[in-house]
């Protein structure tokens, strides 16, 4: 294969520390892989902008007028990372050989990227950038990441271990990404359910050099509830089986009430009802709750909206 048309898509989300000195690394960075024949000259960075409050929309268009390789979109509201990521894949797609995402905090290793490319050029469509380990991360941060990734899949969602979005992406994954015309993304869900050839690439993540992250545990909660009624219906076969195993309890709590009347035995019953009302209560309205989730993801998607509005587009 040629050195193919790499396209670099930044999600950006109020990175006004880091952005510049990301947005060199990463220049520097295409700059010896195209002196090297691994990537074309006109490879090049799009930072897609998700409303940032800060100078971020500034920032991208100065840059842009220092370098024209960097590029930008800017989206017309906060729509969410996932949006903001399929925004820029989705405008690179017909310019480019191979779009590779990477956050702009840079933790991510960039210099994996040069693997990703080789695979790529050995026919891989799909390249995963994935942590060799957790060193690095707080206990608490450790233990909830891998709670995550340990609850999707034992809820049926096949994702990535250790894997966020760091990918790399042939043109021919985009196109069949632009298939999928689901309101609520979770692209780490989608990207196995494509289906072409794909790698591992594995590497150790450092610390972010400027800002604060942009994922607190909440909005990873959120995330793995998205991916996981968006990909699966397994947790309402839980409540079924559930279900299931309280009718034979209730039968064998019939049974003994049956008996007690017959033995006419004196039982005030009043600890286990009120036991029972509250617990069954609770798993009523959780049941419910699960049941609203799903119904809430149909409610979205029924209505067709756009997933994103593109305000400005520096290309």
């Amino acid at each position: 294969m040629n050195a193919p048309r790499i396209a670099i898509v930044l999600p950006c989300y109020n990175e006004q520390e880091v952005l510049p000195t990301t947005a060199r690394t990463l220049l520097d960075l295409l700059d010896r892989f195209s002196a090297d024949g691994l990537v074309a000259p006109d490879s090049y960075i799009l930072c897609s902008n998700d409303g940032s409050r800060d100078a971020t929309r500034r920032i991208i268009a100065d840059l842009h007028a220092a370098d024209p390789r960097l590029k930008g979109i800017t989206l017309a509201h906060n729509r969410g990372q996932q949006p903001a990521l399929l925004a820029g894949l989705m405008t690179v797609r017909d310019h480019c050989d191979a779009a590779i995402t990477i956050d702009a905090d840079l933790q991510d290793n960039p210099e994996m990227m040069r693997e990703m490319i080789e695979l790529f050029r050995r026919g891989t469509d799909i390249v995963y950038g994935v942590r060799s380990s957790r060193d690095t991360d707080s206990w608490f941060k450790r233990v909830t990441a891998q709670s995550f990734y340990r609850f999707q899949n034992a809820m049926g969602l096949q994702t990535i271990y250790n894997h966020a979005d760091y990918r790399l992406m042939s043109r021919r994954a985009l196109d069949i990404l632009s298939q999928y015309g689901e309101s609520n993304l979770y692209l780490r869900g989608i990207m196995p359910d494509i289906g072409l050839s794909t790698a591992v690439v594995e590497y150790a993540r450092t610390e972010r050099t400027a800002g604060e992250s942009k994922y607190p545990l909440s909005k990873m909660i959120a995330l793995s509830i998205d991916g996981i009624t968006s990909f699966t219906a397994k947790p309402m076969r839980i409540i079924f089986l559930v279900g299931l195993c309280l009718m034979v309890v209730d039968i064998m709590v019939a049974l003994w009430v049956l008996y007690v009347h017959m033995a006419h035995h004196t039982v005030s019953g009043w600890s286990s009802l009120m036991l029972s009302v509250w617990f069954l209560g609770s798993l009523i309205l959780m049941a419910i709750g699960i049941v609203g989730e799903y119904i809430g993801k149909i409610f979205v998607e029924v209505k067709h909206r756009p997933r994103y509005n593109i305000e400005e587009k520096i290309f």
